[in-house]
């Protein structure tokens, strides 16, 4: 019911992911990310947020992205109805799909990333997100947007979408969390509206004084 990007930017140290869905707050069910691990995406049928959680809390262990997706999904009862992903520090990544999930399903790994998804209208909805981050111009949210527009124009999930989110964590700024939870035309172009009233005017240039990883303490002088 979901497809979703995880990706590092190297050139930054950014981490991120984008997801969207058929189905209603998408963000709050699927994205989770930590600066000391990396970012998850946890989805399906019956996604769990515990696995979401889980696979952070075991990255920041040590255990590098496809062995916390291992030790996350092993003992769990109702793993064939669930889909996680993760991407650790160092741009690697791990994946697991459930046999119960609708299809189309599955997932792709590319550089520095993992794209993932259920219930797609075609496989290649994958190959699409892949293909639009890697050569779209632009900053790192920029890409992973557009890894979403590709999505959709490639079919995205069968059902149609009504909600999107971007998350974006940086070091030297304070985490970009943005959620469309309910819109019936365009979720996606929805979202893309509101990171640009979020990372431009008044609003942006107050975040310019949020304490961050790198400046606990920071405030404007």
């Amino acid at each position: 019911m979901t497809f979703s990007i995880l990706a590092r930017d190297s050139k930054t140290g950014a981490i991120g992911g984008a997801a969207a869905t058929g189905s209603l707050c998408v963000g709050g069910w699927v994205l989770r990310g930590d600066l000391r691990a990396g970012m998850s995406a946890s989805q399906g049928a019956a996604p769990s947020t515990f696995w979401g959680e889980a696979a952070l809390a075991e990255m920041r262990k040590g255990s590098n992205a496809a062995q916390a997706v291992r030790k996350v999904t092993a003992g769990d009862k109702g793993r064939e109805y669930r889909q996680l992903t993760a991407l650790d520090l160092n741009g690697q990544s791990g994946a697991f799909t459930g046999t119960s999930n609708e299809p189309e399903k599955g997932d792709l790994t590319f550089v520095g990333g993992i794209v993932s998804g259920n219930m797609l209208a075609r496989t290649s909805v994958l190959d699409a997100m892949a293909s639009r981050f890697a050569s779209a111009e632009g900053g790192f949210d920029h890409r992973l947007l557009a890894a979403l527009q590709a999505a959709v124009c490639e079919g995205g999930d069968f059902r149609g979408l009504l909600s999107a989110a971007l998350l974006v964590l940086r070091p030297d700024r304070p985490p970009l969390t943005l959620r469309i939870d309910h819109h019936p035309q365009d979720p996606v172009d929805a979202l893309v509206d509101l990171h640009g009233r979020a990372t431009s005017g008044d609003y942006a240039r107050w975040t310019e004084q949020v304490p961050v990883l790198n400046d606990r303490e920071r405030i404007l002088d």
